[in-house]
Formats: C-alpha cells, structure tokens, sequence
C-alpha cells in the first residue's frame, strides 16, 4: 500500500455541503420531537434573516452552533444520532462539484484528507460514511455515564482550526510540503494561512478580503459555471 503523506484539509459546510449539516440535523431533531417543536421556527428565523441580508452568513453559522448548543441538554445521544442517519442518506449527494472533483483528484493521488467542521461531530461522522475521508472532526458536547448530553462541549474545532490540522499532522508523520486547504468563512483563515495551496471557495465578504490580500486562489461556483477568479470559467455546462 502506499503511504500517504500529503495533507488536505477541507471544511464542509458550504465547502463540500451545499448547505449546513447542522441545520439538518436541527431540523429533524426538531421535527421528531427530540428537540421543542419551537426550535424549528427559530431556526427558520435564523435562515430567513440570512437571506434577506439581516446579518452575514458567519453570524448565521454561529446562530446556528448557539440553538444546538442551547437545546441538546437532557438529549440522548442515541436519538441524536438516529436523527443524523435519517438526514444523510436524503442530502449526502448535495455536493459542490468544484470540492467533488478535487476530492476525485486528491485521492487518485494518495492525499490523507481530512475535515474540520463547526458542525456536531453526530453528523459529521455519518457525513463521512459517504465522503470515505480519512478523518474528520466535528463539534462535541458532553455525554455523560447514562448517555445524556448536560449542555457542556468538550470540543469546538472552529475555535482552532489549525491546532486540530497541526495535531493529526504530529500524529500521522505528515508534513505540508503540497498541501491543500478549503474553506468559505474566515473560521477556515489558520488553515488556509498554513496550506501551501489555499482555496477560498464560495467565500463570504470577510474570507474574500483575506484571500485577496494574501493572493490565495479564489473559486466560486453558481449553477452550472465554476469560477476561478484570478482566470475566469474554469468549467461550464456538463460540469462533471
């Protein structure tokens, strides 16, 4: 087998995902009963305001980290994560082709590829049964002995991105030398500053500010073109 020692790292969340696993995963908590019926009207809200301009997208991300976080008390784990196979196997397709194909093309190269995301690691890790990364790592909140989440969270990745990337590297031997980071907001910025092929793909007004100054390549991907824009349409049409 050969050994792989190249780094990817990749976000999910409007990286990979076309929307948010964490909306996902709240909606159908919500309507199963696993989460108050009034949580899902919250979380609309919090969608609505999104879409009409009341706020940025990273304000939006964090919203939605906050409802988690504020309802998952008193939960079971084992329903969370019922909740979590109920909504992959309805969204998991609903990819970028941009992140599809350069997934396809670092594979097929022997990358280690790994994901870090805001997202609860329930859903994260059911998101990987279809992604086959090497590892990923999302959002954790405490459990404790009888399998009830108390509220706590033990990790949040999106506070560090880079010390999550830096750690798996010490213990996998890898080092940068072409590696390949992505991500859309400015919570992906320690990651992309330590990669030495950076993407800011679909990124909000605060990532897109950051890539310009620093010369990082720069894609965007609406309906059927794919844009690179340092060099124009990369891709059109029949995309894959």
């Amino acid at each position: 087998m050969i050994k792989k020692t190249k780094l990817a790292v990749f976000d999910i969340d409007g990286t990979i995902f076309r929307k948010n696993l964490a909306f996902e995963l709240i909606n159908e908590l919500a309507w199963l009963g696993i989460f108050k019926k009034e949580v899902r009207t919250e979380l609309l809200a919090h969608y609505r305001n999104w879409l009409s301009h009341k706020g940025t997208y990273e304000d939006y991300r964090k919203a939605l980290v906050n409802l988690y976080a504020e309802n998952i008390k008193g939960c079971r784990k084992e329903d969370v994560v019922k909740a979590a196979k109920i909504v992959m196997p309805f969204y998991q397709e609903r990819t970028y082709v941009f992140a599809e194909n350069l997934i396809k093309k670092l594979k097929s190269e022997n990358y280690k590829i790994i994901a870090v995301s805001g997202s609860p690691s329930e859903i994260v890790e059911e998101y990987n049964k279809h992604l086959k990364f090497d590892a990923v790592f999302g959002s954790v909140y405490e459990v404790n002995k009888d399998g009830i989440y108390t509220g706590g969270s033990v990790f949040e990745p999106t506070k560090g991105k880079s010390q999550v990337v830096r750690q798996y590297m010490a213990e996998n031997n890898l080092s940068l030398d072409g590696s390949y980071g992505i991500g859309d907001t400015e919570s992906d910025v320690s990651v992309l500053e330590m990669v030495e092929n950076p993407i800011a793909f679909n990124p909000n007004f605060n990532l897109k500010e950051i890539a310009q100054k620093n010369g990082w390549k720069i894609v965007v991907e609406k309906k059927d073109v794919i844009y690179d824009l340092s060099t124009g349409p990369v891709m059109s049409n029949n995309l894959k």
